[in-house]
């Protein structure tokens, strides 16, 4: 389960290597996340030539919650 402020790993190749859940989206007052649903992230690590930068916000789906891993589906604010 994913809450707000876990950090995750990046399984896709948009330049980002970690994020981190800023939201659950789905509910006023939805907790937690699961595989396949989608959280708001900020992130917090990235390569350096990659296409997202650090401190920008994206949309994720989550893809596996045992190894904490998201793809990010990036439209970015």
């Amino acid at each position: 389960m994913i809450q707000v402020e876990t950090n995750l790993e990046v399984a896709d190749n948009s330049g980002a290597r970690r994020i981190q859940c800023i939201k659950v989206l789905g509910g006023s007052k939805r907790r937690y996340a699961s595989v396949g649903d989608v959280i708001v992230v900020t992130i917090k690590e990235a390569i350096p030539r990659g296409r997202v930068k650090k401190g920008v916000t994206a949309i994720a789906t989550i893809d596996s919650t045992s190894d904490t891993i998201a793809i990010i589906l990036f439209y970015p604010f």
